[in-house]
């Protein structure tokens, strides 16, 4: 299938590179494997993904594509278009943007076919981000493959290439141009196998479900990662570590921004002008809200300690309160009445400004 690498990552041609690391790290995010499990388009547009990031994060590769598009990427010699990944062996560079514990994976890639951490996705309802919780997880880890020895190869064997000649890089020429890229045969590895091993269809490694419980913790937010120790893929001699990325679901009444939130609370616009106290509702319950005579619509009222708690430091942060002010639909005969007294009793005539009229007069003697 063919597309074009800036479509693939949503950038414009003249991106920098900044630019075409951020879009990477979304889309990445969006349709990694973990967070679309069992969703083959999610899994063909990751691939994709990562072709397009390899080529244009790579100076020269850009220069080629920009001016030959996938033919010139392709040369006259090695066959298709490689990219340099292999869809198991993504790690080194999605995890990059990640730091912590994926940042020990570049160590190990030469290694194993694949990154011993996981990161998975777990969304959470606003009060489970909140008050925190305990959350049953399913997701899917790596083990070597015992029938193989991990080579992928049924008799346990491999050799070299036969198309780089072990190297793992392929001279490639277009016209006058030279250059070199990973050997599409053996995917840079610079070994290839005789027949396929049946238990693991040459991957190296078998696949197992788990589910485990994880307890979250107060008050975390969009984006928090809550590390799971030995929990990730399992290699020869040790096992990696489960990364558990949280997003939140917002909730219908309450905002949150960092430890504070926010809530509207409508008032009716008596209650605003006599200065009423209210009963509003808070996280953790509800609180009485004293109004001061003559509220304004859109005025906030800041009720501390009424927030959400620290991950980390256990600070509580505040509630924010905004009024909206609620107006009358419709009135009867009687509240018109009422409302005309009211009006008159505080000197404003019916069809003046209730402000200074001193402006009318300004504006004519202008023509006078």
């Amino acid at each position: 299938m063919e597309f074009d690498y800036y479509e693939i990552l949503e950038v414009s041609r003249d991106a920098d590179t900044e630019t075409i690391k951020k879009a990477y790290r979304k889309q990445a995010l969006r349709y990694h494997p973990d967070r679309n499990q069992g969703d083959k388009e999610a899994e063909e547009k990751f691939k994709q993904i990562n072709e397009a990031y390899e080529v244009l994060n790579d100076s020269d590769k850009r220069e080629i594509y920009n001016r030959y598009g996938k033919e010139g990427l392709k040369g006259s010699v090695g066959g298709g278009f490689s990219g340099g990944f292999d869809f198991d062996d993504l790690g080194d560079v999605f995890s990059s943007f990640f730091g912590g514990g994926f940042g020990s994976q570049r160590s190990s890639k030469n290694q194993y076919k694949y990154s011993l951490d996981i990161e998975v996705g777990l969304t959470l309802e606003f009060n489970e981000a909140v008050f925190g919780c305990e959350k049953e997880l399913k997701y899917r880890y790596k083990t070597p493959c015992k029938a193989c020895n991990s080579t992928g190869s049924k008799d346990g064997k491999k050799e070299s290439c036969i198309q780089c000649g072990g190297s793992g890089k392929i001279g490639v020429k277009h016209g006058f141009m030279q250059f070199v890229q990973s050997c599409p045969n053996c995917s840079g590895t610079g070994q290839s196998i005789k027949e396929k091993c049946p238990e693991c269809n040459a991957n190296g490694y078998n696949e197992t479900t788990q589910s485990i419980k994880i307890n979250i913790p107060e008050g975390v937010d969009n984006g928090t990662r809550i590390r799971v120790s030995q929990k990730g893929n399992q290699s020869q001699n040790t096992t990696g570590d489960l990364y558990v990325r949280i997003m939140v679901r917002d909730d219908e009444h309450f905002h949150r921004n960092g430890d504070d939130v926010y809530i509207e609370i409508p008032v009716f616009f008596t209650q605003a002008v006599l200065g009423e106290s209210i009963k509003i509702p808070t996280l953790r319950g509800e609180t009485t809200l004293e109004l001061p005579v003559g509220t304004m619509d859109k005025q906030q009222f800041v009720i501390a300690k009424e927030g959400v708690r620290n991950a980390h430091s256990k600070h509580l942060g505040d509630l924010i309160v905004q009024i909206s002010i609620q107006m009358p639909k419709k009135l009867s005969d009687e509240q018109v009445e009422l409302l005309k007294e009211l009006q008159s009793s505080f000197g404003i005539k019916t069809g003046e400004m209730a402000s200074d009229k001193s402006i009318l007069d300004k504006i004519k003697s202008w023509f006078s």
